[in-house]
């Protein structure tokens, strides 16, 4: 089970050969004070996961999260276009990670992983980060972008998973299936 409502959470699994149902968790994604960004991600992703495992116990439930960090600082979905426009300001002509939680619970068993990503934004004017803060791409992403959308323009280089971006690390999950025990 999918512990996400994600498209492109279910695009990336689908892709890469896995069935799946999928099952919402609304938990609470505020950081807490002074918690580390890869601290943060692990933890959201064991909490959807395990809230989607509270109401299916005799299930294997796939939780995670994403978000970027630049300075330290997580940049998760932007609140509006005035918001977006200052995250993607901060990201061109820079590097960023990406940073994705990945949980795999079922009873008895668990496994959390984070996966790593740095992204390097080519410099864009304030043209450039207006017009791609009106397409509306920005705002249901962490960090206000998306690489596989009109993003990718900027995007001059990564080192790391490129699906952890989208928003899975597909070869993370992949490994930690292999040690679930009924696999």
């Amino acid at each position: 089970m999918l512990a996400s409502a994600s498209p492109r959470r279910q695009e990336l699994l689908t892709a890469a050969g896995y069935s799946f149902t999928v099952h919402t968790a609304d938990v609470d994604e505020t950081p807490r004070p002074g918690e580390a960004p890869e601290a943060y991600v692990a933890r959201l992703a064991d909490a959807k996961a395990r809230a989607v495992l509270a109401r299916r116990p005799e299930a294997l439930v796939l939780g995670a999260d994403t978000t970027v960090v630049v300075d330290g600082d997580i940049l998760a979905k932007p609140v509006d276009a005035a918001d977006a426009a200052r995250m993607v300001g901060r990201l061109q002509g820079r590097a960023h990670e990406v940073l994705t939680g990945v949980a795999l619970v079922s009873a008895g068993w668990s496994r959390v992983a984070v996966a790593a990503t740095t992204v390097w934004f080519a410099p864009m004017s304030a043209a450039d980060i207006e017009a791609y803060v009106a397409s509306g791409e920005p705002m249901d992403k962490a960090g206000a972008y998306g690489i596989q959308g009109r993003a990718a323009r900027y995007v001059t280089r990564i080192d790391g998973s490129y699906s952890n971006v989208v928003g899975l690390p597909v070869a993370l999950v992949h490994a930690l299936l292999a040690e679930y025990p009924g696999a």
